[in-house]
């Protein structure tokens, strides 16, 4: 159901786009989120968007993440700026839950300091 591509590595204060394609024919009805998993950690929520695009922010990213999605594409997006070695993570989209879509592969994002 999910492909998530766009991660890579950056220095400390750098900037990534994640993006997230979607096959579900009902994605415009659905409210998304990204999530990030690192390495001996739960995986957490990033952020939210609603079908109509109000986002809501996990507190330790905002004022530097962006979530957006188009409709017409199936396609949600990540722009994440002033990044932190701390966010280093595989970065996943799905729904916010209870119920979800199975896992994608995600996507690696490496911040080096």
């Amino acid at each position: 159901h999910l492909d998530e591509s766009g991660g890579g590595l950056v220095q400390a204060g750098g900037s990534l786009r994640l993006s997230c394609k979607s096959i579900s024919n009902t994605f415009s009805d659905r409210h998304m989120a990204w999530f990030r998993r690192a390495p001996g950690k739960e995986r957490e929520l990033v952020a939210k968007i609603t079908p109509g695009g109000d986002p809501d922010y996990a507190d330790f990213v905002k004022g530097r993440f962006s979530i957006s999605r188009d409709n017409t594409k199936a396609m949600v997006y990540l722009q994440m700026n002033s990044l932190r070695p701390e966010d280093s993570a595989v970065y996943y989209c799905n729904l916010p839950g209870p119920l979800q879509y199975p896992w994608g592969q995600g996507t690696q994002v490496t911040v080096s300091s």
